[in-house]
């Protein structure tokens, strides 16, 4: 069974995460500060929580922005080499306390036609760079699949973005594709997938919703991800801030359960493997039944997608607990 994560993106990164984390049954992070804090990262005390609370350091998100400071595919040369020199210094850093997968932008934004294959050959070269400063401290670099004009927007162009060296591999993003469908690119690009990015949308933009927010056939990316024998951390990159275009009308937090009792292991939300959440799915004679399950079990179970945003929406709208 995939075990489950939860990236650190909009998170203050500190013992209280990787304690709640621990209560929760979240079981692997993703650091991923926000890109003014890569100076304040205190990498022995990472080490030190993920020991003590039994949350392993599952991969790390190199920082992508501002785009004028760091862009691997920039055609000013000057851009490239700052970028893949600050990226080495913490490549080093994460990977001094057993990181080994480092999540990659093989571009910033936006990038007009005229100039894309320029910027492809430029991002290629970087990556290939990058490949082998990453082997020689025993990582991999994740190349991420990107929305809108970015590089590496379809599996076509992220097939050729690692083709440079053989040693670069693929975190899918299951909220950026906007012109492919999710279970082809995840076809198409294979075992070189090795890490994920697990979010919903809405096909029109990336949004970072809860699974079952959005328009993904989640038992369709369960069956491709299973083809390609994919075994890592199914690494969920949502925020609990809730956003103004979903139903939610309020925030989420470790501490989630609504008032009926049905035990659901991290549920929809890789959140509280002790939540308890009301499902319609499971009460159509209002009967609450315990279940332990993995969110992606629950998502490709049989109930209908309607049962399933119902079953949403009624948690989210129930009211917290007592802390």
């Amino acid at each position: 069974m995939n075990k489950i994560g939860l990236s650190s993106c909009g998170k203050e990164l500190n013992e209280k995460l990787f304690e709640n984390y621990e209560k929760s049954g979240v079981g692997a992070i993703e650091i991923s500060p926000n890109y003014l804090d890569y100076k304040d990262i205190d990498y022995k005390a990472l080490a030190d929580f993920s020991s003590k609370y039994g949350v392993e350091l599952w991969s790390y998100h190199l920082p992508f922005v501002p785009f004028e400071e760091i862009d691997i595919s920039s055609l000013d040369g000057s851009v490239r080499k700052q970028s893949i020199s600050y990226l080495t210094e913490l490549i080093k850093k994460a990977s001094d306390i057993g990181i080994e997968k480092f999540i990659v932008h093989p571009s910033g934004e936006p990038i007009d036609v005229s100039i894309r294959v320029e910027r492809i050959k430029c991002s290629k070269d970087s990556l290939n760079e990058l490949a082998e400063i990453a082997a020689r401290f025993g990582g991999v670099i994740c190349v991420e699949d990107l929305p809108r004009t970015c590089l590496g927007n379809s599996s076509a162009e992220i097939i050729d973005l690692i083709s440079v060296n053989n040693k670069l591999r693929v975190c899918f993003d299951t909220n950026h594709l906007l012109g492919e469908d999710n279970c082809d690119f995840i076809r198409k690009v294979g075992d070189k997938i090795i890490t994920l990015h697990v979010s919903d949308y809405d096909f029109i933009d990336e949004k970072h919703w809860l699974p079952g927010e959005g328009k993904i056939q989640w038992q369709d990316v369960l069956k491709a991800l299973n083809e390609i024998n994919y075994n890592g951390v199914f690494m969920y990159e949502i925020g609990f801030k809730c956003p103004k275009t979903i139903i939610r009308n309020r925030d989420l937090c470790f501490l989630d359960r609504p008032e009926k009792p049905v035990l659901l292991c991290v549920a929809c939300f890789a959140i509280a493997s002790t939540m308890t959440i009301p499902i319609t799915a499971i009460v159509k004679k209002n009967l609450f039944l315990p279940l332990t399950i993995t969110p992606l079990q629950f998502l490709s179970s049989p109930f209908s997608a309607h049962e399933k945003q119902t079953g949403l929406h009624r948690a989210l709208h129930s009211p917290l607990p007592a802390s």
